[in-house]
């Protein structure tokens, strides 16, 4: 895991509001970085490699089929967790709830 993704997971493992977050996640052929199984929420945390080379259009794929899938994705970029990971987890936490 990614700086950013220990620093939200720290807070998310903790079950704010009773969400019940799991990391590091298999969903079909993909492993997402945190997930809401009881509302479909996928949540990738975005670090620079995401706009490297051919990962936007991996992503781009990606997303695609999560969202065939019914599944609801987040993407959070890594800075915003290490400038603030509180206010980074209870974003994640308000979109959750709206789910």
């Amino acid at each position: 895991m990614s700086l950013p993704e220990v620093l939200l997971w720290q807070i998310l493992r903790q079950r704010p509001q009773g969400l019940k977050f799991r990391r590091q996640h298999p969903v079909g052929p993909y492993v997402v970085d945190f997930y809401l199984p009881g509302r479909k929420v996928a949540i990738e945390i975005d670090g620079i490699a995401h706009d490297m080379a051919d990962q936007p259009e991996r992503d781009a794929r990606r997303d695609a089929w999560l969202a065939a899938q019914g599944f609801t994705l987040l993407r959070v970029a890594a800075k915003e967790v290490l400038a603030d990971p509180v206010a980074a987890a209870d974003r994640i936490v308000r979109f959750c709830m709206a789910r």
